[in-house]
């Protein structure tokens, strides 16, 4: 049996954003085989049980929080962020 990670890093395919440029040839035949990524927020809860420490989403820097849930901490780069969920937080 598995007894889970430290971290688990969840990096699922971006929302479409509204005025943006074409994906690149490739990406797009990809989102076309495989449709939107419309269950993607189904994977944070199952995340967040398995992770011992912390649970790693990469976003783009103009989306809505994952699975609408604030993280504890985030870190941004240029283009995109780190929402970071902690699993084991002290009170």
């Amino acid at each position: 049996a598995m007894d889970g990670a430290d971290v688990v890093y969840l990096d699922p395919m971006y929302p479409h954003k509204q005025k943006s440029a074409l994906v690149k040839k490739e990406m797009r035949v990809f989102q076309h085989l495989v449709g939107a990524d419309s269950d993607a927020d189904e994977l944070l809860e199952p995340a967040l049980k398995m992770a011992k420490k912390r649970v790693v989403v990469k976003r783009p820097d103009y989306a809505e929080f994952f699975a609408g849930k604030e993280p504890h901490f985030s870190r941004e780069t240029k283009n995109h962020r780190f929402d970071i969920y902690l699993t084991q937080v002290k009170s």
